[in-house]
């Protein structure tokens, strides 16, 4: 299987030009899984709730996702992409896999980090491996990368890569990946954003 990340500098609330953007970067790689960042859909500095309950979709009739999805299938490969999602008055820091059958599967980020906790509940889905050509795929998001268990329960359930969309904060992030992938006998794909977000 044919890997790749894309990052960039989300623009904060701005959905259209972010999307614009993903798909553009998709369109140069030849990949069969392409990563993308946290909250890639939306920017991350968010100021209250309120403000990101505007922005944030439902993970089943998602319009960001949707445009995702139709790149996925476009391109014939599967994506993972952060996003924020709204499930009736619940908020979550989500990441998504969209794979070109069509499929959608979603986490919601379990370990939330400093801020996040003002706006998003903790995740209330269990780390899953999903197949996808037959590859087990497993999904975490940032912070869950400072708890060993994370990792862990994805490699115990199957997972032979692990999809990590982030927006590191903490400098020894990175490094930390090299050393949960070794850990636990699997690979991992970390895919940052970068620029400011000055809120």
């Amino acid at each position: 299987m044919r890997v790749g990340f894309i990052q960039f500098n989300p623009v904060f609330g701005d959905h259209a030009v972010n999307l614009e953007t993903m798909k553009r970067l998709v369109s140069s790689v030849e990949a069969d899984l392409i990563v993308l960042p946290e909250l890639a859909t939306t920017g991350y500095a968010f100021t209250s709730k309120e403000e990101l309950s505007r922005i944030a979709e439902p993970f089943e009739s998602s319009p960001s996702l949707d445009v995702l999805q139709a790149v996925a299938q476009e391109r014939d490969c599967a994506l993972v992409t952060g996003f924020g999602e709204i499930d009736g008055d619940r908020l979550f820091n989500s990441s998504a896999l969209l794979t070109p059958d069509g499929d959608r599967k979603l986490y919601r980020k379990i370990h939330l980090f400093g801020a996040e906790n003002l706006f998003f509940s903790p995740g209330d889905i269990p780390f899953a491996a999903h197949t996808f050509r037959d590859v087990k795929l497993g999904m975490m998001i940032c912070f869950d990368w400072f708890f060993p268990e994370s990792m862990r329960t994805l490699a115990l359930k199957g997972a032979q890569i692990i999809c990590h969309p982030v927006n590191f904060v903490l400098p020894w992030g990175p490094k930390a990946m090299t050393v949960r992938s070794l850990e636990n006998h699997v690979f991992s794909i970390t895919a940052n954003r970068y620029g400011t977000e000055a809120r």
